[in-house]
């Protein structure tokens, strides 16, 4: 039995072995075995080795900036170019793993940039102000808003403040701040041993913002993210030597944009930052290649020839592993240099020009400033008005030029803590008046209040309106609780228990545990607000201490001494000495002498007058020779990005450094527009060459009747030459009202609107100049032709707009587009291009118009009421002055203008100076005068950079 069955499995194994599909079986299973053994080892044996070394690479396409085209003058110095620098860079390389290890490395290396002085740089705009306070640094709302829609992730600013309030633009930067500490885990930073890592919030800044703008660019990881421009030798040091902690972060090579003489061409020039998306769109339409991460023109003539300066871009194709790391460029075209640019301004002129401005400013406050008090007589005429020295003192601190904290800090001088020790004594007074104030049940009306009180009441109810505790648009302007308001017969405490009742004030901003707590809880509520919000409320410290400086509490002793303690003067131990001895009168003199001296600016004290413009022009080509604006600001702080708290200084500025007075400032052209009315006046007839009207010192064809300046004397008949010599208002309001009469002889203030409007537009006065940078539009008149025609009215022009006219009058009738712009080369000085000024339109009027109006500004000159400030210039003239008043705090004040050409037999260049607030037209026409002689080489550039303070001209213009 066993023998058969051992037949049988033999028989069975020799069928079975020499089958086909058996051995194919058997190779295919010896191969699984194999393969199953590889993928093991390769996986489990192997696996992490391989892991590692695994790269996959793919096919990517950089594009690489030219260096940007330079900025020069006509002559050919340098304004803007691009300097060597090494920046910090870092690349997400995939080394951290973990947010908590991200944030530890970036916390050590913001540590490093901090301990060298470097700035942390990004897109994330928050930064502080002098005080501390956390705030925005954008330039703008409309670039805050743009902020906040990137910040929310949305691509528009439109889908802001949505109806389910997901995304409201109203929140504050340090709630923007505190969601960006979590949502990077910030608040969960922990070391190797789990124990949690302190910071400081200025530290925590310097991580969001890298962890923010590396975001943005997230989806590009082969590219570096710069975080410090053109740091220190020190700092490239250190981060080199722990390189081994900072995986990821880099030294490159690059270029800072650089400005030269930054504070005089600043506002003309602009500087460059990373474009916006709004921005990106539009440059894209000319040129593709532009990306989110450039740096573009934002404003001036950055911004204006950006596409010129920006240069052609080149390309680095490569390939890059997982992570992003670089393993091999395979293709590199290098990019082309922008093109430069020179401007038709002169460097030594522009330079000139700020200073006397800044000497003639200075000029007007020292003659204006008194040691005593004001009272009602002082007001009286606008030409006269003074500046009290405690108006001084205390704009030491109202415009910042003393910083407050510096008093309470710990290295204070004796001086800084005696000033410190009033305030706070003062503070906690005045803090408990004010609490007695807005509780007590018979709180007194505002119009019964002292002045300070007063100021606090009305202090309080601007802040809770800022922020928007109290809703200004749900109060009833028909009831009469508002009505008291507004005439002050109502309290402070009496007009918010309304607000209460009628729900205008918001209880949803307010710690308010029941929201159906009485009116008594609510009202006890916002007044601990108040009272909490005050402690440390910059702006109402400052009301604090005017009041404080009024009364003599703190003198002015004392605060010139913390100039010296605070670095602002340069230390002077006889002068120190002298002042700590010195009463009253010797700081009176001291400040006095240190405002003439321009050791005080009258930008710093940003009184009545503090700022002034000036154009040149060439009356044959339309170049603009000069165009120069008072006060400025050092663009290089702007540069690729924003310093965030110099810009705050700049913003919080009460003499406006940011903006142009040349450009954008409009007034009222006062006299300087009677030229424009005597070619209208001539072309259409309604008065002849030898015709004359009579002034009797006032206007009486309209009510109310318009008052000549030399009333209530009388000039008697004057033709058009001496209308102009002696700006008379009755010959001018005459003109208007002639223009104003239609063929038969019925008046039609229309129709001499209609005319007017004509000739100012005939000399450019519709639009804008034709400069290559930001001019507001101007504002021709609409109504009341005979005062229209005196200057005042509805007409509002820009200097440089008043410039375009005068050069006009001056070539007698070519209107130019007026430019900034010289011609364009490419980087070897290769000519590609010659701006030549756009003639607008020539005004086709006859010789004997032209003649009569040149005749009669320089009668202005030789004859006329500004002969004693002219008398020994060396260069003939002719000119126009002018001035406009303006009601400001209840008083009149004037602008003062001068538009001139020169020389009168062959006129070359036009000059115009406007000084807002600068009591008489004479000292716009003092300024012009030294701006002759600048120009014709009576005085050099040395000479005005040493001069102190410029007489102001007591001269009585006739005007």
């Amino acid at each position: 039995m066993f023998n058969d069955f051992s037949e049988i499995l033999k028989e069975f194994l020799k069928k079975l072995l020499s089958s086909r599909l058996v051995i194919l079986s058997v190779v295919f299973v010896g191969l699984y075995a194999i393969l199953g053994m590889r993928l093991f080892k390769l996986q489990i044996i192997e696996g992490e080795q391989f892991q590692e070394n695994y790269m996959a690479k793919t096919e990517k396409k950089i594009s690489l900036t030219g260096t940007r085209g330079n900025i020069y003058d006509r002559n050919g110095n340098v304004l803007a170019y691009n300097k060597l620098s090494y920046n910090v860079t870092l690349q997400d390389n995939g080394d951290y793993k973990r947010s908590n290890d991200r944030n530890r490395m970036l916390l050590e290396l913001v540590r490093i940039l901090n301990r060298h002085g470097e700035s942390v740089e990004g897109d994330f705009s928050i930064g502080y102000d002098s005080s501390g306070e956390m705030i925005f640094t954008t330039t703008s709302e409309t670039a805050r808003r743009r902020f906040l829609s990137d910040y929310y992730g949305l691509k528009k600013t439109d889908e802001l403040d949505d109806a389910e309030g997901k995304y409201p633009s109203d929140v504050t930067a340090r709630e923007v701040f505190d969601d960006r500490v979590k949502y990077y885990g910030l608040d969960q930073l922990k070391d190797d041993n789990g124990a949690p890592i302190e910071f400081t919030d200025e530290e925590a800044l310097g991580i969001i913002n890298i962890r923010y703008t590396m975001g943005l660019t997230a989806y590009r990881k082969y590219e570096s993210t710069t975080i410090a421009s053109d740091v220190s030798k020190e700092t490239m040091t250190d981060i080199l030597e722990n390189s081994g902690n900072l995986k990821g972060a880099e030294i490159e090579e690059s270029t800072i944009r650089v400005y030269n003489d930054s504070v005089y061409f600043a506002p003309i020039i602009g500087y460059i930052g990373k474009v916006w998306d709004d921005e990106l769109g539009k440059l894209r339409e000319t040129n593709p290649d532009y990306e989110l991460t450039d740096l573009v023109g934002k404003t001036g003539i950055e911004a204006s020839m950006e596409t010129e300066l920006q240069g052609k871009k080149g390309s680095q194709t490569m390939y890059v592993d997982s992570m992003g790391r670089i393993l091999e460029v395979v293709k590199r075209t290098e990019p082309e240099a922008g093109h430069d640019i020179y401007l038709t301004l002169d460097r030594d002129l522009q330079i000139g020009v700020y200073h006397i401005l800044e000497q003639q400013l200075a000029g007007i406050i020292t003659d204006k400033l008194v040691n005593r008090d004001l009272d009602d007589n002082d007001y009286k005429k606008a030409a006269n008005i003074p500046i009290p020295v405690k108006d001084v003192y205390y704009q030491l601190i109202n415009n910042n030029v003393l910083d407050l904290s510096a008093f309470s800090a710990p290295e204070a001088s004796q001086t800084e803590k005696n000033i410190y020790a009033k305030y706070s004594q003062s503070r906690e007074q005045i803090l408990a008046q004010i609490r007695s104030e807005l509780t007590d049940g018979s709180a007194r009306k505002m119009v019964d209040l002292p002045e300070d009180m007063f100021a606090y009441m009305q202090y309080i109810y601007t802040l809770l309106s800022e922020r928007q505790i109290i809703k200004t648009d749900k109060i009833d302007q028909e009831s009469d609780t508002y009505k008291a308001w507004k005439d002050d017969s109502i309290s402070l405490r009496d007009y918010l228990y309304d607000g209460i009742a009628e729900s205008w004030i918001d209880t949803t901003k307010l710690k308010i545990e029941s929201r159906y707590s009485d009116a008594d809880s609510i009202y006890r509520t916002i007044v601990d607000y108040v009272l909490d919000d005050l402690q440390n409320d910059a702006a109402f410290t400052k009301k604090i201490f005017r009041y404080l400086v009024n009364n003599g509490t703190v003198s002015g002793k004392e605060l010139c001494l913390a100039l010296y303690d605070q670095n602002i003067l340069a230390y002077d131990e006889n002068e120190v000495r002298m002042l700590e001895a010195g009463g009253d009168e010797y700081a009176f003199q001291f400040i006095r002498k240190k405002i003439s001296d321009i050791e005080i600016t009258p930008a710093q004290l940003a009184l009545d007058p503090c700022s002034a413009s000036a154009v040149i022009t060439d009356v044959h080509t339309g170049e603009v020779r000069a165009l120069v604006t008072y006060p400025s600001y050092d663009n290089n702080k702007f540069s690729g990005t924003v310093d965030a708290e110099y810009y705050n200084k700049l913003n919080n500025d009460q003499s406006l450094p940011l903006f142009n007075n040349a450009t954008q400032a409009q007034k009222a052209p006062g006299s300087t527009f009677k030229p424009i009315i005597a070619v209208a006046a001539l072309e259409e007839g309604v008065i002849g060459l030898n015709d004359t009207v009579n002034c009797t010192g006032i206007y009486k064809e309209i009510s109310p009747a318009l008052r000549c300046w030399i009333y209530p004397g009388q000039h008697g008949p004057l033709d058009v030459v001496h209308g102009i010599q002696n700006s008379c208002n009755v010959f001018f309001s005459e003109m208007g009202h002639r223009l104003s009469m239609d063929e038969n002889g019925n008046y039609s203030p229309e129709l001499g609107i209609e005319k007017i409007r004509k000739y100012a537009s005939l000399f450019g006065l519709d639009e804008t100049s034709g400069i290559e940078i930001a001019e507001r539009e101007p504002q021709m008149t609409t109504e009341k032709p005979e005062a229209s025609s005196i200057g005042q009215g509805k007409n509002s022009y820009s200097n440089v707009q008043l410039s375009r006219y005068i050069t006009a009058v001056a070539n007698k009738g070519t209107v130019f587009k007026l430019s900034l712009l010289d011609k364009m080369t490419d980087s070897q000085g290769n000519l590609l291009e010659d701006f030549t000024p756009e003639v607008r339109s020539v005004i086709d009027v006859k010789d004997s118009t032209w003649n009569a109006v040149h005749t009669g500004m320089r009668r202005v000159i030789s004859d006329g009421s500004a002969r004693k400030i002219f008398s020994d210039l060396e260069v003939d003239i002719a000119g126009k002055t002018g001035t406009a008043e303006e009601i400001k705090n209840g008083h009149r004040i004037n602008h003062a203008f001068f538009v001139s050409f020169a020389p009168y037999q062959n006129p070359e260049i036009a000059v115009t100076v406007n000084i807002p607030y600068g009591y008489s037209s004479s000292n716009a026409a003092t300024a012009a005068k030294n701006i002759y002689r600048f120009y014709y080489g009576y005085t050099d550039l040395n000479y005005i950079l040493n001069n102190s303070a410029l007489n102001s001209s007591n001269v009585e213009i006739g005007d």
